[in-house]
């Protein structure tokens, strides 16, 4: 007798399609808008050709193979030598290349125009979108040129490889390599964020100390992130009681010698796996002192505030894939006979994370024009503005806190429209969620940004009151907004101690106040309308505290907010 084939079980139905074969830049209004707005139409066709080519299955597998496929580092060859190498999986580098070819890198400072900027960190934005641990590296690399190039020899050395738009993956001295990625090590076991308690020493090599000197380090740092990098940022001091100062540590020594940096092992991290990030130890490393000599901390501090923009861009392109993803779902899955995005209560949901995602993005792309406006009174000459400045300096650390924040609630509860098939790994939820932490603890957590944003507002007063009496201009004929603003100059007159206890709430005043300004400039006005009664009113609780995602009132369109959301 034949052997028959076992009865089939089911049918497969009702399982929703990958979302793939879309336009990451076209089908994101909010984005398009902006690039405009903000001065860098002359890039839209380079971001729609880009973001063509991330919508595509072979490029959005790059993703998932990255992290499923995790860096391993080899301590000891077969004979014993200490070598610190690291494997990465090819999605990987392909990944790292398709980052570099686009310039994302570099392309405020080796084509330096209006609205470089706010075009570098629209593309840093789609390619966020796809995968987070790639990001690390370019961050960190990009942040170090305005540093770099401050120290004219060095730099005269590098500038090239710096900005090549090629990703050369080898582990090799720099003379032999077509590019090059740059770290950074700062923290220390002693001290996490507060640097200055750090112990790693510094001697000169010759008789030349200070700026542009060879120095040895002996020391360790706990979180080095990119450790195959092509060199560090590191912090050391030069004495027990010297204040830090600054060095470029490369990975491998002049005379083409690997350098003493000695890998531990690699962090076994919630998210980001498929960047290694390492702790290690200096065993009379070579380095080169950058920036004056005591002076590391504000050396390296201008580094950060480029990666805190960068964190802010990250989550808020994490909120927007998950958003997508979320969207896309709702549309073809059925429940009770009607589409997710049929029913009323589903509709609001993602109407309103719609919402945090569009204000999320046309801050960012307001605070890359700042940006801007810092490079090219760099260039010129001339004076950055008032209002420019406290953007850049008051509204970037407060971003860094509130959207690396709203990311976390975020993505769960776009994980969450997908129910169980978003809680297993074989789909993007997953990664999201557990990649939406990093962004608020790296750089910098948020009780330290709160602080930063205190620090901002004592030190540059004039600028706060310019950026204050601008949105005042900005806001005649909304109520509830005027009412925020007065909420938010009086916690800023409040007593020092107060103002630290309720750094927090302040940071949070500032960026929700800063959202509603740009989304009532922005359009449509129903959405900006929706925003500011939910964040600033009574329709959530004031001040965006005690509420939760799908609590618009039923008299904004719900539909059509889900509907410019996703143009696909």
């Amino acid at each position: 007798m034949e052997p028959q084939a076992p009865p089939a079980t089911h049918e497969v139905t009702n399982q929703v399609p990958p979302l793939e074969h879309y336009n990451l830049y076209e089908s994101d209004a909010t984005l398009t808008a902006a690039l405009e707005r903000e001065g860098a139409a002359w890039h839209a066709s380079a971001l729609a050709s880009d973001g063509a080519a991330l919508g595509t299955p072979e490029v959005l597998a790059l993703a998932g193979a990255a992290n499923r496929h995790e860096p391993e580092l080899t301590t000891f060859s077969p004979r014993g030598e200490r070598i610190d190498t690291l494997e990465f999986h090819p999605s990987w580098h392909s990944l790292l290349a398709l980052l570099r070819e686009q310039g994302l890198h570099a392309l405020p400072f080796d084509t330096p125009r209006a609205g470089a900027m706010v075009a570098r960190c629209a593309g840093y934005f789609l390619h966020a979108q796809l995968e987070s641990g790639s990001l690390c590296p370019l961050t960190m690399t990009f942040a170090s040129i305005p540093v770099l190039r401050r120290e004219q020899a060095l730099f005269a050395q590098i500038a090239e490889k710096l900005y090549a738009r090629e990703h050369d993956s080898r582990d090799a001295p720099l003379a032999s390599k077509r590019s090059m990625m740059v770290g950074m090590g700062m923290t220390e076991k002693q001290g996490g964020s507060d640097v200055r308690t750090n112990q790693t020493r510094a001697s000169a090599l010759g008789a030349q100390s200070g700026r542009g000197a060879a120095y040895r380090l002996v020391g360790h740092k706990w979180f080095f992130s990119a450790p195959q990098c092509d060199a560090h940022l590191v912090l050391a001091r030069t004495s027990a009681d010297a204040p830090i100062s600054c060095f470029y540590v490369p990975r491998y020594t002049p005379d083409g010698a690997r350098n003493a940096i000695r890998v531990q092992r690699l962090k076994d991290k919630l998210g980001n796996r498929s960047n290694a990030s390492s702790e290690v130890e200096f065993v009379d490393a070579y380095g080169v002192m950058i920036g004056d000599e005591g002076r590391g901390v504000p050396t390296i501090i201008e580094m950060a505030n480029y990666t805190r923009l960068d964190c802010v861009i990250g989550s808020a392109a994490l909120m927007r894939a998950a958003l997508v993803q979320a969207i896309h779902h709702a549309r073809h899955r059925v429940a009770f006979s009607r589409r997710l995005v049929d029913q009323p209560l589903m509709r609001n949901v993602l109407a309103d994370l719609a919402l945090e995602s569009e204000a999320a993005t046309v801050l960012f792309m307001r605070l890359a024009r700042a940006f801007d406006a810092h490079l090219a009174a760099e260039r010129t000459g001339g004076a950055e503005s008032d209002v420019e400045r406290a953007w850049r300096r008051i509204v970037t650390p407060a971003a860094k806190f509130w959207v690396c924040k709203r990311a976390l609630e975020f993505t769960g509860e776009a994980m969450e429209v997908w129910g169980g098939n978003g809680y297993v790994e074989e789909g993007p939820m997953a990664r999201f969620y557990r990649e939406a932490p990093v962004n608020s603890i790296w750089e910098g957590s948020g009780n330290v940004m709160c602080l930063d944003v205190l620090r901002a507002l004592e030190r540059d007063p004039q600028g706060a009151r310019a950026l204050l009496t601008q949105w005042r201009a900005d806001a005649p004929g909304e109520p509830v907004l005027v009412s925020a603003l007065d909420s938010l100059e009086a916690s800023l007159a409040a007593s020092p101690e107060a103002r630290e206890a309720g750094a927090r709430r302040i940071a949070q005043q500032l960026v929700l106040c800063a959202q509603a300004i740009l989304l009532l400039r922005a359009g449509p006005e129903d959405h900006a309308q929706a925003f500011i009664a939910t964040r600033l009113g009574e329709c959530g609780a004031g001040l965006g505290g005690g509420r939760v995602y799908g609590t618009l009132p039923a008299s904004f369109d719900h539909g059509a907010i889900v509907a410019h959301a996703l143009r696909v």
